[in-house]
């Protein structure tokens, strides 16, 4: 599967903005973390909210040369090692979710530069 445009949420799109000014971060970074903080909390289920007013990225903004990593990645968390076929469709749903449970993650987490840094260092 490859991206080109992702569009996530745009319940999604006002809280990164805030997460972005108070953390000093770019939006496609604190994507980035949403998704691995998620991923970090297991499978998700649900419905994402409208995306039509959603932040659209260019997809290797938001992932940089790291897309496959990330889609394995959400494979793995999804389903576990099996090999399972899915829609890509389906995927990038569950993606939207990831990173809107993983914003919502952040939100409470990073309110300064320093706890993003904090976050970040201590992830290392």
């Amino acid at each position: 599967m490859h991206i080109n445009k992702f569009r996530i949420s745009s319940k999604a799109t006002g809280q990164v903005r805030i997460i972005s000014q108070r953390s000093g971060l770019t939006p496609n970074l604190v994507c980035r973390m949403a998704m691995l903080s998620s991923f970090e909390a297991g499978p998700i289920s649900g419905a994402t909210d409208d995306t039509s007013e959603g932040q659209e990225f260019n997809a290797y903004t938001l992932f940089g040369d790291f897309q496959p990593l990330f889609i394995d990645l959400l494979r793995y968390v999804e389903f576990g090692p099996e090999e399972i076929k899915t829609e890509d469709t389906d995927l990038l749903e569950r993606l939207r979710l990831h990173i809107d449970r993983g914003v919502r993650q952040l939100s409470v987490r990073l309110k300064s530069p320093a706890d993003a840094a904090e976050l970040i260092a201590g992830s290392a």
